[in-house]
């Protein structure tokens, strides 16, 4: 056993094929794209970050708590989520210490796994740590950390800048005011452009405790009665106008799956009024959900909003944690997907509309090659979104690429999301994906299958061109 300290490193070929002629090769394309900028169209950092540019109070609350990949590994560790800042507002420092400690002494549970790769990247090429995590070093670490935090480079706007961020698409609620994204914009100190993106999932299920509620918010803030049907439908489209005013390049949908119908007006009128008067059968307000999927294409259709579906989520999986600690602290677990004939019925309705950007994401590995790469093979309207959330990880983009490339190509994919609360994880995530992308196209170069120059622009389009294009950010047209 070694008697020193372990060393925390960063290889310079990681993730590169371990091929001579290949590495060789994917050398050269990392490097043609590794200083490019991050353009990040789909993530969840709180804007106020940004538009307040607060230091952060502690490396605990900056890379553990919002970063659900780390407390859900640790909660399966037995550790209490609740140790580790979730669902309570700040720590004092012992305990953002304490919960630091627990993730250095449980950092074997995280071997072979894209969190480990992040957290190193994070670590070593962020902050400068030179050990690798452990009970005897954590202290260390933090000390390290928590020095580096209070520095003005270290503050949320100068790390835009650090890392090379573009574009950094937030997440937002259509009541949301939107005015960190108004003052940012305003700014003209700063460069980078923080959008935001507009979120109606809790509007549009019916089934849902608050949705009457929420409703009725929709209406308040819009101004438009949401007693009707048809107010209900303007106040939508208007919050998605407002949400345009202030930089909106997308519409995000998380749905429990990815069927549409489309009822008659008189039939999603009915519904409408027996979900508000709270008689609505379950068969009906799944009617209303799938329906107003399809409403949001139209929708799209006509003011040019991006459509994001990803489906196939059984949210909140245990529910004591849900009611402990709220939404969206890692106990989400993928379901699996049919997405061909479930979003016919808007294909047949507006796939081949010129105004419709439809990218639709998974979490069901098996539909790649069956169903989406085909969809997007044919239809003009739907890109492939890269793998993401629990398969955004080095072996799943390799199978991802090798399985939707053979019949959609490259144009149709939608260039990398990390779609993540983990603010600092964000370069680390591209530059894997950058990586990864240079190692599969070095395999069609030296089986010959693509010529070395077309390499490079592929690799380029994948990082800048795909996701300026398909999320019609600098006005680039399909």
């Amino acid at each position: 056993m070694p008697t020193s300290t372990p060393a925390l490193e960063l290889h310079p070929d990681r993730l590169l094929p371990a091929d001579t002629a290949r590495r060789e090769i994917s050398r050269r394309l990392y490097e043609s794209v590794r200083e490019l900028p991050i353009i990040s169209p789909h993530g969840h950092v709180p804007p106020s970050w940004i538009s307040e540019d607060t230091p952060f109070r502690d490396p605990t609350s900056l890379l553990i708590t919002p970063d659900h990949y780390i407390t859900r590994m640790l909660h399966a560790h037995g550790v209490a989520l609740r140790d580790l800042g979730v669902g309570r507002g700040p720590l004092e420092d012992s305990e953002a210490r304490a919960a630091f400690r627990t993730l250095c002494s449980h950092w074997s549970a995280y071997r072979g796994t894209p969190v480990r790769y992040w957290l190193e990247e994070e670590l070593a090429g962020i902050f400068g740590v030179t050990v690798r995590p452990s009970a005897e070093t954590a202290d260390t670490i933090y000390d390290q950390i928590a020095a580096r935090l209070a520095e003005p480079g270290f503050r949320p706007r100068a790390l835009m800048d650090a890392f090379g961020i573009e574009v950094l698409a937030t997440t937002d609620d259509p009541c949301d005011s939107l005015d960190e994204h108004a003052s940012l914009a305003a700014d003209s100190t700063f460069a980078p452009r923080v959008v935001p993106t507009f979120r109606p999932d809790k509007y549009l299920d019916a089934a849902l405790p608050t949705w009457r509620a929420d409703v009725d918010r929709l209406g308040e803030v819009s101004g438009i009665d949401t007693g009707t049907y048809s107010g209900y439908l303007a106040a939508l489209e208007d919050r998605r106008r407002y949400f345009i005013s202030r930089g909106a390049v997308s519409a995000d949908h998380g749905v429990i799956d990815a069927v549409t119908v489309i009822l008659d007006a008189a039939e999603a009128s009915r519904i409408f009024e027996a979900a508000r008067a709270g008689t609505a059968t379950e068969e009906e307000t799944t009617a209303l959900r799938r329906h107003m999927l399809t409403e949001m294409a139209r929708m799209s259709c006509e003011d040019g909003l991006v459509m994001t579906i990803h489906p196939g989520v059984r949210r909140n999986h245990h529910t004591p944690t849900w009611q402990e600690y709220g939404p969206d602290v890692g106990c989400d677990i993928p379901i699996a997907m049919e997405y061909t004939d479930a979003l016919r019925p808007l294909l047949e309705a507006y796939g081949t509309h010129p105004n419709l950007t439809l990218v639709l994401f998974t979490i069901d590995e098996t539909v790649y090659s069956r169903e989406l790469a085909p969809l997007a093979g044919f239809y003009p309207s739907v890109y492939v979104g890269v793998p993401w959330w629990f398969i955004d990880a080095p072996e799943a983009i390799r199978r991802f690429r090798s399985t939707v490339t053979e019949t959609a190509g490259f144009s149709r994919t939608s260039g990398f999301i990390d779609d993540t609360r983990a603010f600092c994880s964000i370069p680390a995530r591209h530059d894997m994906s950058r990586r990864l992308d240079a190692g599969y196209l070095s395999e069609l170069v030296v089986e010959h299958r693509l010529a070395e120059d077309e390499a490079f622009e592929a690799i380029r389009d994948l990082v800048v061109t795909n996701p300026r294009k398909v999320f019609r950010i600098g006005g680039e047209s399909r």
